[in-house]
């Protein structure tokens, strides 16, 4: 049998839509791949935010419309910060055998990552010190990297293309190309220029391609699923319509809101300043904002400061929310295992050919896998579940012991 030849894509799929499929699409295409290999954050994602719905949900809509494998990236990297969300995905489609990654891009012109990634090993040691400097200080994450970028621009009197990195997508692509050129993958990196509508735009009518929080704002506008059908596949609607009837809600913090806050005050400052990216105080003015909101709105409108931007503190929530520690982070280096979600007869093809060679073990049972990494998947997934379920009876809690690889002929 012909080796079947993968290229990787990182996703999160909230909700699956349009501008998904031409994704999965044009990397199959571009890479003249058999497989496409997609590795999705599980129940909580990169911007600190509750998935729509859960990954078994996502990674079904995802086989539906051209992924042949779903992988799931852990806890640890999907809901950290563009470096470490790149280092995690990379590792793992580097472990799972793929020539190839391909990524959505405001640039869509793979030169102009590399000449920026050549751009900055010129700049040594002073391109990460600025970053680190300019963060110690208060600044975010991303304004510290454009930044530093900035100045090492400025040093260099280079005439070629370089990569706006002051974009979403750039900023995600440029970290998973550096992380590739880190670990010497031999995989090819390839972009696509992103099409529709941009990443925080809202939904606009007559347009078939939407973001993904544009969606979202739509529904939680009306709660109706047919008012954003014309935005993702017929089998996305299809899922999104059982789940609402099945399920009493969809994601958001809104609905998870009143376990937050549970927890915020049960545990007080004093726990709360062991939990991941937790630091400068913060901890007290998230006790006073809990003591005296009873919406996430109202909580946020507290806590918002120029210091802190929105995605930073929700993902300090996310960890509150799901207890992840300092400690428990640090115990958590690199990607251990590659948890399988889903596969299509096409996959499966490529799991029997290749598994033997995977760089980390394949692992398609929660309980017969146990690390450090496993065991806060499976807790950030309970958690979920009760949030979910509102605390009502027919939560999905241990479900991720007992739910097997979804297989989508």
């Amino acid at each position: 049998m012909t080796a079947l030849k993968a290229t990787g894509i990182v996703v999160e799929y909230n909700p699956f839509h349009n501008g998904h499929k031409f994704h999965a699409e044009e990397a199959r295409s571009q890479a003249n791949a058999d497989v496409v290999i997609a590795v999705m954050s599980g129940n909580f994602l990169q911007r600190g935010e509750p998935a729509f719905v859960d990954k078994w949900a996502r990674t079904k809509m995802a086989l539906q419309n051209g992924v042949d494998l779903v992988i799931e990236l852990p806890y640890a990297f999907a809901t950290s910060h563009a470096p470490v969300f790149a280092e995690g995905a990379i590792q793992i489609l580097d472990a799972a055998h793929c020539q190839s990654f391909c990524f959505g891009s405001e640039d869509g012109d793979i030169s102009s990552f590399e000449n920026s990634l050549e751009l900055i090993k010129r700049s040594g040691n002073e391109y990460e010190q600025t970053i680190k400097n300019a963060v110690a200080l208060g600044m975010s994450y991303p304004k510290a990297l454009n930044e530093a970028y900035n100045l090492a621009v400025e040093s260099t009197d280079t005439k070629l293309p370089i990569a706006d990195l002051t974009k979403p997508n750039n900023i995600l692509g440029f970290h998973y190309i550096q992380t590739a050129n880190d670990i010497s993958s031999s995989m090819k990196a390839i972009t696509i220029p992103r099409i529709g509508a941009g990443y925080h735009e809202d939904t606009k009518k007559g347009q078939p391609i939407a973001s993904a929080t544009g969606i979202r704002k739509s529904f939680f506008e009306t709660l109706d699923v047919d008012s954003i059908r014309n935005f993702y596949p017929k089998s996305t609607h299809k899922s999104l319509t059982a789940w609402q009837e099945n399920q009493p809600s969809f994601g958001n913090w809104t609905t998870f809101y009143p376990f937050l806050r549970f927890t915020i005050l049960r545990d007080g400052p004093g726990r709360l300043a062991q939990i991941a990216d937790i630091k400068e105080g913060i901890e007290n003015l998230f006790y006073r904002a809990a003591t005296k909101n009873e919406t996430f709105e109202g909580f946020m409108k507290d806590v918002k400061s120029k210091r802190y931007t929105w995605t930073r503190i929700q993902r300090m929530l996310t960890h509150i929310f799901n207890g992840y520690t300092y400690e428990m982070r640090n115990e958590i280096k690199s990607p251990s295992y590659l948890r399988l979600l889903g596969m299509t007869q096409n996959g499966r093809l490529y799991l029997n050919q290749n598994k033997k060679d995977f760089k980390l073990p394949l692992v398609s049972k929660a309980a017969a896998f146990s690390d450090p990494s496993m065991t806060m998947d499976i807790h950030a997934a309970n958690m979920y579940a009760l949030g979910i379920a509102k605390g009502a009876d027919r939560s999905s809690v241990g479900s991720d012991y007992t739910t097997h690889p979804i297989f989508v002929k």
